[in-house]
């Protein structure tokens, strides 16, 4: 059984007692209900109280929502709980993670390019802070993965990048930022992401270094975190093939699993050989990844049979629960595991100050709603300040001035929201009018009504009467259930892509992904803003425009390990 006096409890005596008392007086029902963290229903949908009271879920994850509502949500939610809940977001990049009104400080990759953990820990304070202020206890952060392949499509800038060491140093910072504000850091996603360069979100991804790669790098940051008492760890639907064949010699192909089922990533690699005694939670398990690997009435019970102590979010959340409670009374899942689990969720949430020993939540939220957004915007401007990167500017272009480039023609890629859970929205009225403030004439391409004799007439000449510099913008986020991040021109004579670079002085710019020189090698001059929230498009206009330098560096290899690129 769990050892509640060791890290990352370290409960006393008294305590102790407290858990397994009130472990021993749960009805088996209230048990299953502890091992569900669902999804936040919409009181406008839904009697929140009944809810909670039908179903009894050890926590619930929010998505971003309107502070008062979430703040409503939350406190109701709360209030018909027996038992105090976890209440997670993905603060990943500021408290907009939870709360619409809240900052958007930037994303990790964008924090790790500015190389001062200073910035991490802002990003942990802001995230911490805001979503305290709605009721929020629990952050599905920090991202603790490597970006080690440029083509995967749903992490890249929002991880702290490609070296370890920095990842370590900028996660460290970023949890100590959460726990000023007695929020709970929950790093993702294990065994790792970002080897594969596909999506655990449409299958289960693979982590394909061997077992002395990983030991060497991801798990050196994961044993790490939890010699450091991190409390929980967010299991992911990836594999990590060289770990189950290193615990089960001999295991085949067929019987690989994600961590997300596997006894022998759970138990053996981050249990056994991490020595993690901490609470541990899936990733989502509606994702493909998760569900295409066994019957997902099999796969619920391998979860928690596995080591794995909460399930994250439902398909049918009543029929999800009957497959607990039948695996229970079959004895697929047997009470003392049942009773493991429980005992690490009850004792997470007395170790971090969720709940105490009267079964009372500890810090409900205020009434009143501070959100601090004019002094946290500051520390946003700071971070875009120190992060925007010059990767390359070949033909010194730079800097850029109405009285060099006086007519600007804007062309703007990826902006548009096709689901996915993306960000930042869209940016170009953002660019049209910040470069307008500067002096610049901007025309902006117009994707959805192309000009024929442009596209398949025009010559040089045609262009440069139209404008002096060609200013592009990659807009295209990661987001969930996406198979690709690269650049998609449009499919009709690529008519938006800037054949006339050799002529026409052009400059590209990236507000998320770093990796787009992979699909414009050529061009000469490539920056990278990694966020494109208001303050990083000041900074960067200003640091291209020759007010302020670039002093951001490198977190990744933005050239992506070809020889072209950097030409």
């Amino acid at each position: 059984m769990t050892d509640l006096s060791k890290k990352p409890y370290n409960l006393s005596a008294s305590q102790i007692d407290f858990v397994k008392q009130k472990v021993a007086s749960m009805s088996t029902e209230a048990k299953i209900g502890q091992l569900f963290f669902v999804i936040g229903e919409d009181e406008e949908n839904t009697d929140l109280k009944e809810f909670v009271k039908k179903y009894q879920p050890g926590g619930i994850m929010y998505r971003p929502d309107a502070a008062k509502k979430l703040q409503h949500e939350i406190a109701t939610s709360q209030e018909a709980s027996d038992i105090p809940l976890l209440i997670a977001a993905n603060l990943e990049a500021g408290g907009n993670g939870l709360v619409n009104e809240g900052t958007w400080l930037g994303r990790p990759l964008q924090v790790a390019a500015t190389d001062n953990p200073e910035n991490a820990y802002n990003l942990g304070n802001v995230s911490g802070y805001e979503a305290k202020q709605v009721g929020g206890n629990m952050s599905f952060a920090p991202i603790v993965d490597l970006d080690l392949n440029f083509r995967n499509p749903i992490m890249n800038s929002r991880t702290f990048g490609s070296d370890k060491d920095r990842v370590i140093k900028m996660s460290d910072a970023e949890i100590e930022g959460l726990n000023a504000n007695h929020v709970i850091p929950v790093a993702k996603h294990f065994p790792g992401d970002g080897v594969d360069e596909r999506d655990q979100h449409l299958l289960s991804s693979i982590n394909s270094l061997s077992a002395d790669e990983w030991m060497e790098s991801y798990g050196e940051i994961y044993h790490h975190l939890i010699e450091n008492g991190l409390p929980s760890i967010m299991i992911a639907h990836i594999m990590q093939p060289a770990w189950e064949q290193k615990l089960q010699p001999g295991i085949e192909d067929k019987d690989l699993r994600p961590a997300s089922t596997s006894k022998l990533l759970i138990d053996g690699l981050l249990r056994d050989v991490l020595n993690f005694n901490g609470l541990t939670i899936t990733d989502a398990t509606p994702m493909i990844g998760y569900n295409a690997i066994m019957p997902r009435s099999e796969a619920l019970p391998a979860t928690i049979n596995a080591g794995i102590d909460m399930i994250l979010f439902n398909k049918d959340i009543d029929e999800d629960y009957k497959f607990v409670t039948d695996a229970v009374a079959d004895g697929t899942i047997s009470m003392d595991r049942v009773d493991e689990a429980v005992t690490r969720i009850i004792g997470t949430k007395v170790a971090q100050g969720v709940m105490n020993t009267d079964c009372e939540l500890c810090e409900p939220a205020s009434s009143d709603i501070d959100l601090k957004l004019a002094e946290h915007e500051k520390l946003a401007a700071k971070v875009a300040t120190e992060s925007v990167t010059l990767v390359k500017d070949r033909d010194n272009l730079l800097p850029i001035t109405p009285k060099k480039y006086p007519r600007v023609r804007l062309v703007v890629l990826g902006d548009n929201d096709d689901g996915g859970f993306k960000e930042g929205g869209k940016v170009t009225a953002k660019f049209k009018e910040k470069l307008e403030e500067k002096g610049f004439e901007v025309t902006v391409f117009d994707r959805q009504h192309l000009n024929f004799q442009e596209v398949f007439e025009g010559g040089v000449q045609y262009e440069k009467d139209q404008f002096d510099l060609a200013f592009y913008v990659a807009n295209v986020e990661t987001a969930s259930n996406q198979t690709t991040t690269r650049l998609d021109w449009i499919h009709l004579m690529a008519a938006d892509a800037p054949w006339f670079m050799k002529d026409i002085p052009t400059v590209f710019v990236s507000t998320c992904n770093p990796y787009h020189l992979f699909d414009i090698p050529m061009v000469s001059t490539y920056v990278n803003a990694y966020t494109g929230n208001d303050v990083t498009i000041d900074a960067l206009l200003r640091k291209m425009t020759g007010e302020e330098k670039f002093i951001g560096i490198n977190p990744v290899d933005p050239f992506c390990g070809r020889f072209d690129t950097r030409l």
